[in-house]
């Protein structure tokens, strides 16, 4: 295909989605009401939500699909399922695009306006849960899909979509199961490749300016304090784990001291160091505690190492801990690796250019603290990058999306695929 060929196409694609604001609400409605809650949440999975997606990719002719599920007896079906499609383009380089089914659960209902499990339309907007994570990149990806069917286009590059189960909780049913399986292939079979391009549509940023290519490692500190517990009217008698505990937190505080380096592609530029859970430790409030426990959030630069922080927390505590005379004790309790994606890689450069020319602004590549499965393929070697216009309302009452922008996302992603 010529240039001028190139760009006929990509401009009858942008054409036949912008006149699919009435698709983008039905799709939401119905992908909303299969409430894909995983077991943890209290739900059956994602199964139904899946078959509903592959009856989509069928409906416009998409042949290659295939499911790599993952056994859960704790959910009715025994499995959660994760979806693989694929359109043939001229080239077979191909851009992947993922987007989890499983959602989060409302919370207090009498916080939100309407009801979570039905899609409400108000002018460009859809309130519902799940309409933004993931549901968003998720329908911008079966609209992409029934575009190249509508306009019989036959894409520059392959066209690969991969919808997941268990990122809300996890990804240990999703994702990791899917690299998983696909490490397990022998290599001719293997459908994932280091110079393919890969977009997680996840995350993002209201003006769509946002190009997320780096994320902070996530490290959980558990710290646990063992005191003598006593009656509280004689508190001579025992050692208060409570309030070495607060002493403790405080300790934790001070970690940013020890890590001072900045790095001005994150927001917040620094890592971060923030108390946050607190387990319960007595029934009674006349009872001096002997055991308190609470967690510590960080988020480090690339760079730093979570068994470095580990040691500066010990050190830092065992101060505490003769000063209280008390036993503290402190564990990594969760983490997740820093990741990163080269800023002049090629998915990068290309969707650069697709959001400039879609959304008129200049796009930039930024980090962020949280976590997405972006880190889960760039820890494959498969440079990876995650981006959507989007509001950021995931996971709060009154969740909300654009069909506008989820039209837009669409054409970016088109044009991302027309690119040679």
């Amino acid at each position: 295909m010529n240039t001028s060929s190139q760009d006929s196409a990509l401009s009858s694609l942008r054409h036949w989605l912008d006149q699919r604001q009435d698709r983008v609400a039905a799709l939401q409605g119905d992908l909303t009401a299969f409430r894909a809650l995983g077991p943890e949440n209290g739900g059956e999975g994602e199964l139904a939500k899946a078959l509903y997606i592959e009856d989509c990719l069928r409906a416009c002719g998409v042949g290659d699909i295939r499911r790599l599920d993952a056994a859960d007896p704790r959910v009715p079906s025994g499995l959660r399922p994760n979806v693989v499609a694929r359109i043939p383009g001229r080239s077979s380089r191909t851009l992947w695009l993922f987007a989890h089914m499983d959602v989060v659960p409302p919370g207090d209902p009498a916080l939100w306006h309407s009801d979570p499990w039905q899609v409400v339309r108000q002018g460009d907007l859809l309130m519902g849960r799940g309409v933004e994570d993931n549901q968003q990149g998720l329908v911008s990806m079966l609209l992409l899909a029934e575009a190249l069917h509508a306009c019989g286009i036959t894409p520059e590059r392959s066209l690969g979509l991969v919808f997941m189960a268990d990122e809300e909780c996890g990804n240990d049913y999703g994702l990791a199961h899917v690299l998983e399986r696909h490490a397990a292939l022998p290599e001719e079979q293997r459908f994932l490749r280091a110079d393919d391009l890969y977009i997680v549509p996840d995350s993002g940023s209201p003006t769509g300016a946002d190009i997320e290519v780096a994320e902070k490692c996530l490290c959980w500190l558990k710290v646990g304090i063992s005191g003598v517990q006593c009656h509280a009217s004689t508190p001579h008698k025992g050692r208060n784990a409570f309030v070495a505990g607060a002493a403790a937190v405080l300790a934790c505080m001070e970690l940013h001291k020890d890590f001072p380096r900045r790095d001005a592609l994150f927001d917040p530029p620094c890592s971060t160091f923030v108390p946050s859970r607190h387990d319960a430790n007595v029934p009674s409030v006349n009872i001096l505690p002997g055991h308190d426990r609470f967690y510590v959030d960080c988020r480090l630069l690339p760079g730093v190492e979570p068994e470095h922080v580990l040691d500066a927390a010990r050190r830092r505590l065992t101060a505490v801990a003769e000063h209280h005379g008390v036993g503290i004790d402190v564990a990594i309790d969760h983490c997740q690796r820093a990741s990163e994606t080269a800023a002049d890689s090629p998915v990068v450069a290309a969707l650069r250019r697709a959001v400039t020319d879609i959304y008129q602004v200049e796009a930039r590549p930024v980090g962020i603290g949280g976590a997405t499965v972006a880190a889960l393929l760039r820890r494959q070697g498969l440079p990876a990058a995650v981006w959507s216009c989007i509001d950021s309302t995931c996971h709060q009452p009154d969740e909300h999306s654009s069909i506008t922008a989820t039209l837009k996302d669409a054409q970016v992603f088109a044009h991302v695929l027309m690119q040679r």
